[in-house]
């Protein structure tokens, strides 16, 4: 069998034990030992480190077998993962992608079944190869074509386990886009199915300039519809943001094409965004999460009127105030404006349960985006969550009652056992794990302000919170959700829309 079974007693001790030579080597002092006993020390340490993940791969995939991630109050892997260890949801990923392949498998019937990646679990598990080389020989066993049969598959993977024992990641690299050349001399065959699964289109993070970075694989249709766009928008003299009043439509005059001095590149820049401007203003796009597709912006009043700082999308977008001024006359844009001083936004307040378009805005300009701590998704891909108590609760549909949460984390919350949410004094929402996620963690999500981490340490202790009485569920047994019918569901993407703050007193 792969491993020696042992009985719950013996693991705990195990674990018990490991821990009791850490804290035993920890306090040892290491300044009489000479150069040959530090490297010994180290080698060993060394060694050890590239062991331990082997018995958290098989600790993490027999856990999967125990439970699931609803039953301890998450969405998914990732979040028990990223919100119990405070890690990010791609270490999350890494670290459950790599237990599936080098843990044992269950099986119906008999002894468990070998890893996946069987050579190199075996390898790992003696401290024989780094996690440096487990990232590349997974990634390359990935890349194997699928007409590689499995013997071929399992002596590849031998192959660069045998060469990693001696050797560092980049000659493993080296030896694995080799093989897999002469495996596969001519590539892939294009085929639509490829093309479909490449296509996409990604934008960076803002730079410190305001600048973005945009990547794009388009697939041939995508690349004929904006080749007529750009050969009529991104002609000389079209779109010209330096002309007083830009010509999009019909023919501009010799003047504006003679004072065109705009590069290709930069006058197909400014074609995108006259496109985009003509589909809003088209009013023919629907409904985002309840509000008309539009841009909405938060500043303030004092940046307003000196025509100086910057304001920010409900995207995470920082935008100089100028543009803000500019991209006021067109299309459907909102602009919330608070006062710098006192940071005071305008108040809303209904009876209803449906939050109103104004209301919809205030949050979006207060809060950037899902207020569940770890959360990345910005302001459009969020819904309106009641933070202090569900409508069929008695909650107030106020916009200092409420705040914004993405769909799969507005569905998490519930008070007789699962997430709970409260407003604290600053009006900021703390978001209550289940027990078996609460290490006690952040309970606020500063990723899309993260002006609040520049407080003073003398302020009071926002960041954590104790626990709080969970009500019981309606007579039904179900919890209402509070976004509104009808209202699709956004995608839980960690690389979805959202992004930093201004600095502090630039916006509220």
């Amino acid at each position: 069998m792969y491993v020696r079974i042992m009985s719950k007693g013996d693991v705990a001790s195990a674990v018990s034990t490991l821990r009791a030579a850490f804290d035993s080597v920890d306090a040892c002092d290491v300044d009489m030992l000479d150069r040959t006993e530090l490297l010994g020390a180290l080698d060993e340490l060394e060694t050890l480190s590239c062991q331990l993940p082997s018995v958290s791969h098989r600790l993490l995939a027999r856990l999967q077998t125990e439970t699931t991630p609803q039953a301890m109050g998450a969405k998914n892997w990732k979040e028990v993962l990223a919100v119990r260890w405070r890690i990010s949801t791609s270490e999350a990923n890494r670290r459950l992608t790599e237990a599936s392949l080098l843990a044992p498998r269950p099986s119906v019937t008999g002894p468990p079944l070998p890893p996946v990646l069987h050579a190199t679990a075996v390898a790992q598990r003696l401290g024989l190869i780094t996690a440096e080389h487990v990232e590349v020989i997974r990634k390359a066993i990935k890349k194997l074509p699928g007409f590689v049969h499995a013997t071929t598959r399992d002596q590849f993977q031998v192959d660069l386990v045998r060469n990693a024992v001696g050797n560092g990641p980049k000659e493993v690299k080296d030896l694995a886009e080799l093989t897999l050349f002469l495996l596969d001399q001519d590539g892939p065959e294009p085929d639509d199915a490829e093309r479909e699964r490449k296509r996409g289109v990604s934008m960076g993070k803002q730079g410190a300039d305001g600048m973005t970075h945009l990547v794009a694989d388009m697939t041939p249709e995508a690349r004929a519809v904006w080749e007529s766009l750009l050969a009529r928008l991104a002609a000389p003299g079209m779109c010209n943001p330096a002309d007083p009043e830009p010509c999009t439509s019909g023919t501009p005059t010799q003047a504006q094409i003679d004072n065109d001095h705009r590069s290709l590149a930069q006058r197909q820049h400014d074609a995108i965004v006259a496109v985009g401007r003509i589909a809003l203003m088209s009013e023919e796009l629907g409904q985002l999460n309840g509000l008309p597709v539009m841009v909405v912006i938060r500043t303030t009043l004092q940046d307003l009127e000196s025509r100086a700082g910057v304001g920010v999308s409900g995207g995470g977008t920082v935008v100089p105030i100028a543009d803000v001024v500019r991209m006021g006359a067109h299309a459907h844009h909102a602009l919330a404006v608070f006062d710098k001083a006192t940071g005071s936004a305008l108040e809303l307040f209904r009876t209803k349960r449906i939050a109103s378009p104004a209301q919809r805005i205030m949050l979006i300009s207060r809060d950037g985006g899902c207020t569940k701590p770890g959360c990345t998704v910005g302001a459009y891909g969020s819904q309106v969550h009641h933070a202090v108590a569900d409508w069929v609760d008695g909650g107030n549909t106020n916009v200092d009652e409420m705040c914004l949460a993405c769909g799969p984390d507005n569905r998490s919350v519930d008070r007789a056992g699962g997430w709970v949410t409260r407003m604290n004094e600053r009006h900021e929402v703390e978001w209550i794990p289940p027990p078996d996620l609460d290490t006690g963690q952040a309970r606020i999500n500063n990723y899309h302000r993260p002006d609040r981490l520049l407080r003073p340490p003398d302020d009071p202790e926002l960041h954590r919170g104790s626990d709080i009485e969970r009500p019981v569920k309606s007579s039904d047994g179900d919890r209402i959700d509070d976004a509104e019918t009808g209202t699709p569901r956004p995608v839980d993407d960690p690389g979805g829309p959202g992004g930093p703050a201004p600095p502090d007193n630039r916006a509220a």
